[in-house]
């Protein structure tokens, strides 16, 4: 099954995996909605959502770019229509927004607590929300959470317990609206990496360039996205998976070509169960 011709909405598109998972289904020949806030070049951070859509077009698919906020109703609400409007439906949800702020009780302030779980877990109900009428007549439908499988230890909310919640908060997302949507036949899953992922939020907020250096490439998740995406969602839903195990069962083997730097250990991600062992090297 191809991607071709498919309408994506993904948020936060407009640089590193929401970015990579819309290249990569442009590659098929998809229509992508590159919903994201950035619509000025940022000092710190690379592209916008027109950058965005020019590759896109580039790789191949059709593109859409939309100045969203996950936070505003109306604003989605109107993108959502958009993307029906302009590529007759809509076929795939990717919630990838997000906001992140690595402190503990003390140190974070409200606002930062509002500003996470208006992004991650608010933004992630709505959008789903108002895409379900859309996805309902979409032959194939599909909403992906980039959230964490729900693994209740004390270790993944101790450290910074607002980040979390409002991470488990879009992964409880995943648990009701796979259920509630699956008489739909609307596949709702999870997808979470089990390395850091070279992206500016890693290299900007949690490490720098070592961090970096001993991250995979967006493209693992992008691979592994499209995978999902071609599963029949009526039998496929409720998943949390992790990228390299999920593509390992897929029949993937070569994992190398999505590290940074080969000679660097991988920096293990948050919140990978303890039961959740790495693929094995091909002998």
């Amino acid at each position: 099954m191809s991607l071709k011709g498919k309408a994506l909405f993904i948020t936060g598109a407009s640089r590193g995996i929401g970015l990579a998972i819309g290249l990569r289904a442009a590659r098929d020949g998809a229509n992508v909605v590159i919903a994201a806030k950035s619509a000025e070049p940022h000092p710190k951070l690379p592209g916008t959502i027109y950058t965005a859509a020019a590759e896109i077009e580039q790789a191949g698919g059709r593109a859409l770019p939309l100045v969203v906020d996950v936070r505003d109703e109306e604003v989605v609400k109107e993108a959502i229509g958009r993307t029906v409007e302009t590529f007759g439906g809509l076929d795939i949800v990717v919630n990838n927004a997000s906001a992140i702020s690595l402190t503990p009780t003390p140190q974070t302030d409200m606002k930062r607590f509002d500003l996470m779980h208006q992004i991650n877990t608010r933004g992630t109900f709505m959008v789903s929300k108002y895409a379900i009428p859309h996805l309902e007549k979409a032959e194939n439908p599909h909403i992906l959470m980039l959230s964490p499988p729900l693994d209740m230890k004390e270790k993944w909310f101790a450290p910074h317990l607002a980040y979390s919640l409002a991470k488990f908060g879009m992964s409880l997302c995943v648990l009701g609206l796979a259920g509630e949507l699956r008489p739909k036949g609307i596949a709702v899953n999870a997808l979470w990496p089990r390395t850091t992922i070279a992206t500016s939020a890693v290299k900007n907020l949690l490490g720098g360039d070592a961090m970096v250096r001993a991250s995979r490439t967006p493209e693992i998740l992008a691979d592994a996205a499209s995978l999902i995406f071609q599963k029949p969602a009526r039998s496929f839903s409720g998943h949390f998976l992790i990228d390299d195990a999920f593509l390992a069962g897929e029949g993937v083997t070569d994992f190398q070509k999505y590290r940074i730097d080969p000679s660097v250990p991988l920096m293990p991600d948050f919140f990978v169960p303890d039961d959740s062992p790495a693929p094995a090297a091909p002998a």
